[in-house]
């Protein structure tokens, strides 16, 4: 079995912290594309890693989406 996976077979996220995962992506994508990728208003109305932390700490729905951006992006990175 693969140790970098999960056991629904999605690779695991273990110590990276959501705050990096939004760090990354606004350095990699800019807030712009965060905010088409993942349409929720922290990221389109005066978008600050603080603000956008705060939501996502308490919005699960939305934190999975950041975290499959940020695996979908990572992969890319990877890649190239």
């Amino acid at each position: 079995m693969d140790t970098n996976r999960k056991l629904d077979g999605r690779p695991a996220l273990e110590g990276i912290t959501l705050e990096m995962m939004v760090t990354q992506l606004s350095e990699q994508m800019g807030w712009g594309a965060m905010g088409n990728a993942v349409p929720i208003r922290c990221f389109t109305h005066d978008p600050s890693i603080k603000s956008s932390l705060k939501f996502l700490r308490r919005t699960p729905w939305a934190r999975a989406k950041v975290e499959e951006l940020y695996l979908i992006s990572h992969v890319r990175v990877k890649e190239i």
